[in-house]
């Protein structure tokens, strides 16, 4: 717009310099080029793709496989193996603050590492066909209040995270998953409040949420759907305090259950009566005494973690520990439970970019009270150990090792203890 005023020396310059700006010109042209290729090739302008593949290779070892088959176990399962799982996150917003999330995932891990007592906490079973494995939509409310309604959802989804301990066996997860956390994908919505703070500073946030689990929530059935009688109903809440260094929890968890007594009258006018099940409640990981319910079960739980500020000898540290108690109709049905771990991590362990993780605590909740039988012998025991070895930024090989100590509580078979091991490579692109 200023063309007149260019001076002898400007265009001294343009001439000195054609052959600069002509290069710089052709750049242009070629990026403009490549931009207009790329929007009309891209994926999407709303979602983000992220991708993560995990191989296993490994085997278990029971602590006496004849013995566990002369019990009427089935122990057969203990080759070395090579499976996957495959996970495909899409995050897609629509106004920048919302959040619609889909994952998918395949995997082939029908072998010991999706059986009840050795199951990984990266584990899918299947048939390598790629299935719609969660779906919820989040957005806000204010300035501090975040609505989510789920089609396909967990409620430790709709919480804040109370760990910061990332496990290898599943029953570690979130710091115990079992008698407060720990359901199966199912519909549901919840929500959450966060104090509005400075970044860094501690805030206060609470969280309630209601998942149909198990899938019943989709079911036309008169007795179940999202809030029929016979639905696995899981009513789930949280307080907590903290930061990203350190944070408490409190939960509060109402898991519907039930039984009815049914009596049958035979031909010579004998009358036997049996207890036949309801709801069941969604108990993660317990012993099969734990989810011998007769009535729904409150929980409650404390979570936590630790982290020191910089990486040195001492770990970070999570904790859990849960109580459930139902009023229980029948004998045997349990009426009180009891869950526990501590998991630690040392971040940069022998090499900056690596981890190292340690695990403890009950396999799973057991029962501490049976009506019509007091104490039960129910109680269980895991360990685990990993190393996280860091390839590149987006490559990890964690070798891991664990023993799991009576799963089942007191229904385990003599010889159905396990050691296991396995190396775990993860690719995330």
């Amino acid at each position: 717009d200023r063309i007149t005023e260019v001076t002898d020396e400007l265009r001294r310059l343009i001439k000195e310099f054609e052959r600069e700006l002509a290069i710089i010109r052709g750049r242009v042209d070629g990026l403009e080029a490549r931009v207009g290729e790329l929007e009309a090739t891209q994926f999407s302008t709303t979602t983000r793709l992220k991708g993560q593949a995990d191989f296993f290779t490994g085997a278990i070892q029971y602590a006496d496989r004849d013995e566990c088959n002369d019990e009427g176990g089935d122990c057969n399962s203990d080759a070395f193996n090579f499976s996957y799982r495959l996970t495909l996150n899409l995050n897609t917003s629509f106004t920048g603050k919302d959040r619609l999330y889909t994952r998918l995932r395949a995997g082939n891990m029908s072998n010991q590492w999706t059986q009840t007592d050795s199951y990984l906490a990266d584990a899918k079973s299947g048939d390598n066909t790629l299935k719609v494995d969660k779906l919820w939509y989040s957005f806000p409310i204010g300035s501090e209040f975040k609505a989510t309604v789920g089609a396909l959802i967990e409620n430790y989804y709709m919480i804040e995270t109370p760990t910061r301990y990332k496990p290898i066996l599943k029953a570690f997860k979130l710091g115990g998953y079992g008698a407060v956390l720990g359901a199966s994908t199912g519909q549901g919505f919840g929500l959450q409040w966060r104090q509005d703070v400075d970044p860094g500073e501690p805030a206060l946030n609470i969280a309630a949420n209601y998942v149909a689990d198990g899938g019943d929530g989709a079911k036309g059935d008169s007795k179940e759907g999202l809030f029929g009688e016979n639905t696995d109903a899981y009513f789930l809440s949280q307080i907590g305090y903290g930061n990203r260094q350190w944070y408490i929890a409190a939960l509060y968890a109402l898991k519907n259950a039930g039984q009815r007594e049914e009596c049958l009258t035979d031909e010579a006018g004998l009358t036997s009566c049996s207890n036949v099940s309801g709801a069941k409640a969604a108990m993660g990981y317990s012993t099969p005494r734990a989810k011998d319910l007769g009535h729904p079960l409150n929980a409650v739980g404390l979570r936590g973690y630790w982290s020191p500020q910089d990486s040195s000898w001492i770990p970070s540290i999570s904790a859990g520990i849960d109580f459930g108690f139902a009023d229980s109709q029948f004998d045997g049905n349990s009426e009180a439970v009891k869950g526990w771990m501590v998991g630690l991590n040392w971040k940069d362990a022998f090499m900056k970019g690596n981890k190292l993780g340690v695990g403890v605590g009950s396999y799973s909740s057991y029962a501490t009270s049976v009506k019509g039988q007091g104490w039960p012998d129910d109680e269980n025991f895991a360990v685990e150990a990993y190393y996280d070895f860091r390839v590149t930024d987006n490559i990890v090989v964690t070798p891991a090792v664990f023993w799991v100590d009576d799963a089942y509580g007191q229904e385990q078979i003599d010889g159905q203890n396990k050691f296991g091991g396995l190396v775990k490579t993860t690719f995330k692109f």
